[in-house]
């Protein structure tokens, strides 16, 4: 018997509370933010992976676990399979028209996800950030937010590790009079701003925010703000990234997707 894993208590916890549309948020974004061991036919050849699916109901299912153990208790013995993000599992499902098994008879949080589901969750990956655009005339420490979304904030930039320093976290007045919330990203890496202002959407999506309630906008460690961030606001580390595996994985490149075969 395995460990009861956060998809497991993501799980419980919608389960327990059926009417809770921030339960469930919180149990689909546990499972679009973590690895899944999807069950393949065969190894993977180059980046093209075939997923062992099973009928239901004339409907065709892949089956994913979030511990690679959990897949062996399912098999019985060991068997092929590729490690994707749940986001990438999702999108690469809802293009082939597939619903998802998760956890089948080894977990607590088994279920079957159908393509519905699956299209759902993939669409909403999908919706984009809102960056800012007025420039910013006052700046100070954030008003009552959601209690979901600080825990949310900093799980995904936890994950954005190496694509910037810092970001805080603060209330902010707009030259045009408008005032909202802002997350000021500090020295972010080349390219990587369309990274992290989807992580930071997926977060707003997760709590059960629209994206436009926080705007997301990138500074240089030199810009004349960079000190009224620190002085009022919430600061989120980014970690430094984990060291490259020597070979990656078919779904470990988010630009390069498996393909299906």
């Amino acid at each position: 018997m395995t460990e009861t894993t956060e998809l497991d208590r993501a799980h419980a916890a919608m389960e327990a509370a059926p009417e809770d549309d921030a339960a469930r948020l919180a149990f689909y974004g546990r499972l679009a933010d973590g690895e899944l061991f999807l069950l393949l036919e065969r190894e993977p050849e180059g980046d093209a992976i075939a997923p062992r699916l099973f009928d239901v109901e004339g409907t065709g299912y892949a089956l994913a676990f979030d511990r690679p153990d959990r897949l062996t208790d399912f098999t019985g013995a060991p068997a092929p399979y590729a490690a994707l993000s749940g986001r990438t599992l999702a999108r690469m499902l809802a293009g082939n028209g597939l619903g998802l098994g998760l956890n089948l008879e080894t977990a607590p949080s088994a279920m079957l996800l159908p393509p519905d589901a699956i299209g759902w969750l993939a669409a909403t990956l999908g919706d984009g950030p809102r960056e800012a655009e007025a420039r910013i005339a006052e700046i100070a420490p954030p008003r009552a937010l959601p209690e979901a979304l600080l825990p949310a904030l900093d799980r995904r930039l936890a994950g954005a590790g190496g694509l910037a320093r810092s970001a805080y976290l603060v209330a902010t007045t707009y030259d045009d009079g408008s005032r909202g919330h802002l997350l000021a990203v500090i020295d972010a890496a080349p390219g990587a701003e369309p990274a992290i202002a989807t992580a930071v959407a997926d977060a707003l999506t997760f709590s059960g925010l629209e994206a436009g309630a926080l705007d997301v906008a990138f500074f240089p460690a030199s810009s004349p703000h960079a000190a009224a961030f620190a002085r009022h606001g919430l600061r989120f580390d980014l970690p430094d990234p984990p060291a490259p595996a020597a070979r990656g994985a078919p779904g470990s490149d988010p630009d390069r997707p498996p393909k299906l075969r």
